[in-house]
Order: structure tokens, then sequence, then C-alpha cells
């Protein structure tokens, strides 16, 4: 289930459930799915959205999600990749610029987990997750236990351009190689997506919340996350896009940074996602 900010219930996409559930719930399905996860066929695709021959794509992929196109900027798009890619209007996305406020990295629907014991695990439906397999890092994965694990689940319908939660500096990209499973929930207790799948993790020297941890996550046909080399940055700057693709940002916090907005933990301890925008606050700094 998502909700947004007010309460209030955002329909799912049924028909794409229904396909996941056929690919990950049949024998026939675990099949295909061995093709599809495969980053080659992930490069094929991207290099077909990269061409003009997928621009016939665009209309029916902008009615059928009801995306609203009056919030991007006015532009010819040369491909779907292109389409996919657009930029938003940035009065439709003000940066909230308070130094005690968390963002939203990203449009996307939010979950928040508290990682905790020894091996540094976060549970989602039963299943648990460790940190060192997310960022393929122990000793890094040790610094953020009794802190935050926020997923943003990004659909193909969300704005797929995200940003720095806060100003700051950070030490590089680091890629690491894997598969490309969907991160639908549908997918989550039976594949541990957050470590076979491509991702690219980045730890980032914030000047309000401490070291945070953001990792980009690449899902099925994902053909390339598409991170800014960004030595210094300010809160609000673009960080990077994916494209095709549903995708997932994870970030990481350390203990006594932050508290989570209210409706956001309790919507998380009951297992809901909450629908948040690019720039709006999700949390607050302790003092």
């Amino acid at each position: 289930m998502i909700k947004d900010r007010k309460g209030n219930i955002i329909p799912e996409n049924t028909g794409q459930n229904k396909i996941l559930n056929l690919l990950y719930n049949t024998k026939t399905g675990r099949f295909f799915l061995r093709i599809l996860t495969r980053p080659a066929l992930s490069g094929i695709a991207g290099k077909f959205m990269d061409s003009p021959v997928s621009v016939p794509l665009v209309r029916p992929f902008i009615k059928r999600n009801n995306i609203d196109m009056s919030q991007f900027r006015n532009e010819k798009y040369h491909s779907f990749n292109s389409f996919f890619t657009r930029k938003i209007r940035p009065e439709c996305r003000p940066v909230n610029t308070s130094p005690d406020s968390f963002i939203s990295p990203c449009d996307s629907k939010l979950t928040v987990y508290e990682i905790k014991g020894r091996n540094n695990i976060f549970r989602i439906k039963n299943s648990c997750y460790r940190i060192s397999d997310l960022i393929g890092d122990k000793k890094l994965a040790e610094l953020y236990s009794g802190g935050y694990c926020m997923i943003f689940r990004l659909g193909v319908d969300d704005y797929h351009r995200y940003c720095f939660p806060d100003g700051g500096t950070q030490s590089g990209n680091l890629f690491i190689k894997g598969e490309l499973h969907t991160v639908n929930p549908i997918t989550v207790g039976k594949y541990n997506i957050y470590r076979r799948n491509s991702r690219e993790r980045t730890v980032l020297h914030t000047e309000n919340f401490g070291d945070i941890i953001q990792v980009e996550v690449g899902a099925m046909l994902v053909g390339r996350i598409c991170n800014n080399n960004i030595e210094k940055f300010r809160r609000g700057d673009e960080k990077g896009k994916f494209e095709y693709g549903g995708s997932t940002i994870v970030v990481l916090v350390r203990k006594g940074q932050i508290k989570i907005d209210r409706d956001i933990s309790e919507n998380s301890e009951k297992g809901i996602e909450t629908a948040v925008k690019y720039g709006e606050e999700i949390a607050v700094k302790v003092k």
C-alpha cells in the first residue's frame, strides 16, 4: 500500500504486478527472468531507448501513466530516454533549505527501517538484509549501527533525476556489479536485490547530518545509473539520473542524527510506503 503525505491511499499499478507475479512465481516466468535480469540485455534495451526509433513510445507512456507534463520543461525529445530523463521545472520541486530539515533526494515511495543488531540488519517483510551486503564494506557498515536505512522506490511514472539531500563533499562513486531484478515489493521476500543488483555507492560528508551513504540501485531494464562527479555540492544540487526502468535509492544515516517525520515513521511500521517529492522534508535534525 502507498499513501501520500496527507494520508490518502494512492492506487498501484495492478497490471505491472500481475506480470511480475508471473515472472517471479511460475516456473516459466523464472526461465525468462534469468534472461531479463542480465546486464547485457539491459545494455541492448538501453541502446534502443537512446535511439530515435523509440520516440513513438513516448505518448502512449505518458497516457498510460497519467503523467502531468505541465510540470516539465517544454522540449523536443530525440529518444525515449531523453523523455524519461526530462527535467522538471524548478518551481515544481522547491527544495527545503532549512539546515534542520533532511530532504528527500527524489520523487519516490519511501519506507524507513532501523538498522539493528550486531550484523547491522534491517528487515523487510520478515526478510533480513545486511548493510554490509548493500554497500560492500563491513567496517563502513558498522558505523551505521542503530541508524536509519531509507529506501526510496522510484516507479516508471516518477521523476528520475535525484539530488544531494544536504550540502557537503563526496569521496567518489563506487560501482558494484550485479544483476538487474525489479525493485517492486513483490520481489523483496524472494531475492536479496540489495545484494544482487548492480548499484553505485557514494559517501557524502554533509554539513548538517554527518557522513551519510547514498546508494543508487539499478533494476530490470535500467541500462545506466548516471551520477555526476561533483566534489563539492549544495543541498538540492542534481546528483544524477536513472535511465529507463524502475529504480531505488537507499540512504543510510548514522544513529542520533535525525528524527523521521511522524507520518513516514508510522506508515513504515505498518509496511506502508509514503509518496514523497524531491526536495521536501522527510526528517529533522536531532539537537
